[in-house]
């Protein structure tokens, strides 16, 4: 999909330089990836502690 956006150059230099990357659309696709990560690891974190694995760790590494 092709978009116009108005970037403050700088910023994006930047970026791209931290991230390694190469292209403008690389870092852009980049930065929404790592902003969808962050939410669904935020949505995880609300299910700490309320789930019972019931997971025997010993049975699992198979000591005995």
């Amino acid at each position: 999909m092709r978009t116009t956006l108005d970037l403050p150059e700088n910023l994006l230099s930047e970026a791209m330089e931290v991230a390694h990357a190469k292209t403008k659309t690389k870092v852009i696709i980049m930065a929404l990836q790592e902003l969808v990560r962050k939410r669904n690891i935020t949505k995880l974190t609300a299910y700490k502690g309320k789930v019972d694995l019931d997971i025997d760790l010993d049975v699992i590494r198979g000591r005995h």
